[in-house]
Order: structure tokens, then C-alpha cells, then sequence
């Protein structure tokens, strides 16, 4: 015991300390977020909010994980992605005519939301079918896998085994 109280261990277990201190600060801070009387999930209202992962199996493994703010359709919306301490990572904007992805002072322009989602997430996202996911009707697409088991608990799993790399989606929606 003795040999950790040495003044040279003194500066390490301060930065171990401030390192686990900033960990705990960012774990906290992407499970917060604020309640509402109503709930803001409504399919009639065409908005959601909540937390979203995506998780590839490539070659490296990558892993996406941003809060969000859905509102639209898949023809026409825009989804404002959020890191967990609140910075705004990126807003995407689409249409039947283009997709925008704004990010800082950068503007990229895509030819559809299936392409912007792609290139932001690295994995392609069917962006119809996640609207449908959202309002509870688990569409069929060739390779997704949807369980909307917990939905009613705001919590969606999507899984893509085909095109490789296989990937997950995970949504929990704020209630």
C-alpha cells in the first residue's frame, strides 16, 4: 500500500481519475435527456427523437452512434444528428430532387437520402422502411430483419445480413 502513495504516483492517479471523471460525464450525458407531457414519438405528428446506433462488421468494425431528431417522410424530411453531450454533428435535408448533408460551414450534396445516409453512416439505411419501423409496420426488405418486439418501450433493433458486412441498428426513442 505503501508504494502507491509515492508523490511520482501522485500525478497518474490524478489523470486516471480526471480520465474515468470524463467518461462518466460523457456515459451520463448521452443516456439524459429531457420529458415532455406529450409524447413527441407520434406518427401523426411525423417526428421523432430518441438515440441511434449502427454497428458494421467490416473490416475494420465500425460503429455510429449519434442522438437524432426525425421529422418527415421518406420522400421529403430532414434528420438532425447530435453527439451526446449536444454538439449538432450533422443535418441532412432531402427531397425527391437532392439530398443535403450540412455539417459546420460544409454543404455535400447527394443524389438521395439512400446515398447521403450511406456515406454518413458507412452502412446504407432503408430509409422507407425505417419510417415504417417507426409507426410499427415491420416491412419486409430483401437482407433487413426488423424486431419491433419493444417498440412500445421505444426500442427498435434492425438487423442486415445481406449485402455484407452484416449490420445492427439500434433506435431508442425518447418517450
Amino acid at each position: 500500500m505503501r508504494a502507491l502513495n509515492r508523490p511520482s504516483d501522485a500525478p497518474d492517479r490524478r489523470s486516471a481519475a480526471l480520465g474515468l471523471l470524463l467518461v462518466a460525464t460523457f456515459l451520463i450525458a448521452g443516456c439524459a435527456h429531457t420529458t415532455s407531457r406529450s409524447n413527441i414519438n407520434d406518427a401523426e405528428k411525423k417526428l421523432w427523437t430518441g438515440r441511434i446506433s449502427l454497428q458494421t462488421q467490416s473490416d475494420p468494425p465500425q460503429a455510429f452512434f449519434a442522438g437524432f431528431e426525425l421529422n418527415g417522410n421518406p420522400a421529403r424530411g430532414e434528420l438532425l444528428l447530435t453527439s451526446p453531450i449536444g454538439n449538432v454533428l450533422g443535418l441532412m435535408r432531402w427531397s425527391p430532387d437532392q439530398a443535403v448533408l450540412e455539417s459546420g460551414n460544409e454543404v455535400k450534396r447527394f443524389s438521395s437520402v439512400d446515398a447521403l445516409l450511406a456515406q454518413t453512416t458507412g452502412a446504407a439505411i432503408p430509409v422507407a422502411a425505417l419510417f415504417d419501423w417507426l409507426k410499427g409496420v415491420n416491412t419486409r426488405l430483401s437482407g433487413w430483419s426488423a424486431d419491433l418486439s419493444r417498440l412500445a418501450l421505444g426500442r427498435i433493433v434492425a438487423t442486415r445480413d445481406a449485402p455484407a458486412p452484416p449490420a445492427q441498428l439500434r433506435i431508442v426513442l425518447d418517450q
